[in-house]
């Protein structure tokens, strides 16, 4: 059994947040949230955040109103929570899906039954009303799409109009575009499938976009359908996205001096 070190990390550690959260990480792995491959793919992400100074970007933010924006304007918005989202950011999914009105769903690439449950009971705990994807009886396959991901909810993903796929796949992003959904995404590459296939991409880390999300959904929620369109009117993801890989570009040039 993994012993928690949480504890022993000094505030002075230059690494200190990122400890914190391979933490929790393997924290939602002894508990059967989070797969091993869910460890190597944060590890790839947190080179790219790394790279960015580790902060949230002007470019993020903008990209975070008008994504929530979009899910509020939506008919039908869901959530897509996999086992290192419910692990690293369970309360701000839970707060964010309120504040928008969307429903959560659990969607896995390892899937299995036990571990939607587990992480649709750990959602629960940190305050979901209900949880959608664990069901076999609503459960329908999206042909397009070429792994475990391809099983969804009828009542959530599969009858979605807009959906938020924080830490995503590229080839379900390209097969949710193609059946005419509006895919938001959160994705610490700019130049991945994922990033350039989604209507909008947040390059950012989910630990840092998902409760700014969250805030600004608790003041764009007082907002009239004019203004939040007006808001979502005049974003260029392609732009956003070339200005963030020029931003990663300017700073790893000034690393290597």
């Amino acid at each position: 059994m993994y012993r928690g070190w949480m504890g022993k990390i000094s505030p002075k550690h230059p690494r200190a947040e990122s400890l914190r959260i391979r933490e929790r990480l393997v924290e939602g792995f002894e508990k059967g949230i989070v797969v091993p491959e869910g460890l190597a793919a944060h590890g790839r992400g947190e080179a790219f955040d790394y790279f960015m100074g580790e902060e949230t970007t002007e470019q993020a933010r903008k990209a975070a109103e008008v994504a929530v924006a979009m899910l509020l304007l939506a008919k039908r918005p869901a959530i897509s929570v996999n086992g290192n989202v419910a692990a690293l950011v369970p309360d701000e999914v839970v707060r964010l899906a309120d504040s928008v009105g969307a429903k959560l769903e659990v969607n896995l690439f390892y899937g299995s039954a036990a571990r939607e449950i587990k992480i649709a009971e750990h959602l629960r705990r940190h305050g979901a009303k209900e949880v959608f994807g664990t069901n076999r009886k609503f459960s329908t396959k999206i042909d397009e799409i070429h792994s475990d991901r391809r099983k969804v909810d009828k009542r959530g993903i599969a009858a979605a109009d807009v959906v938020l796929v924080p830490l995503e796949d590229g080839d379900r992003t390209e097969a949710l575009k193609k059946l005419g959904k509006k895919v938001v995404t959160i994705d610490l590459n700019p130049m991945s499938r994922t990033a350039r296939a989604a209507d909008v991409t947040i390059v950012d880390n989910v630990v840092r976009a998902l409760p700014i999300m969250a805030g600004i959904a608790k003041k764009l929620s007082r907002w009239d359908r004019a203004k939040l369109r007006k808001t979502t009117g005049g974003f260029d993801s392609t732009k956003n996205l070339k200005a963030m890989t020029e931003l990663m570009s300017r700073r790893l040039r000034k690393i290597s001096r």
